[in-house]
């Protein structure tokens, strides 16, 4: 009995077919909320790409401050290198390269908005030059905590589907 093999879709084939314990441990690269990845474990078999990350956006949206603060956790400050041999760390190098010695205004902002907020400045910063970091980052800190968590939520959901693309594609 087939567990939805996606034809020509080896990552997807894979995924579907895994057992709990390996599907999960592929997704919590992408994103370290155990709730989010048991989600979308749950949420098997997929299609395809797009359903995938369509699954991720609509569990997003239900995660608790606390899920989303244990996936918070495990980025490193903008501008810090990522530690570490692991997909999630490599992913996180590549993603905030134009970030990487940005500089003391970024460091500030990040020691402001870690006093103000409790937890590192976290963007999707894939694309953006290290000035659009900060300027988000000076914007956000006038963010309330309600607000901030919100965009916080928003941009571990942007993250984690960018991952999740870059997962299929391997």
């Amino acid at each position: 009995m087939s567990t939805g093999r996606v034809p020509g879709d080896s990552f997807l084939w894979r995924f579907n077919d895994a057992d709990p314990a390996g599907a999960l441990e592929d997704l919590l690269a992408c994103c370290s909320s155990r709730r989010w990845a048991g989600e979308m474990v749950v949420g098997r078999p997929y299609r395809d790409v797009t359903q995938l990350v369509e699954r991720s956006d609509r569990v997003f949206r239900a995660l608790a401050w606390d899920d989303l603060r244990h996936a918070l956790d495990a980025h490193p400050r903008i501008g810090d290198r990522a530690v570490g041999e692991n997909r999630e760390a490599g992913w996180s190098r590549d993603e905030q390269a134009a970030a990487v010695g940005a500089g003391d205004e970024l460091k500030q902002a990040n020691v402001d908005y870690e006093d103000r907020f409790g937890h590192v400045f976290l963007i999707c910063a894939t694309g953006l030059t290290a000035d659009a970091i900060l300027a988000e980052a000076r914007r956000r800190l006038r963010n309330d905590i309600a607000a901030e968590r919100e965009e916080v939520r928003q941009e571990l959901r942007k993250i984690a589907a960018l991952r999740l693309v870059k997962l299929a594609e391997a």
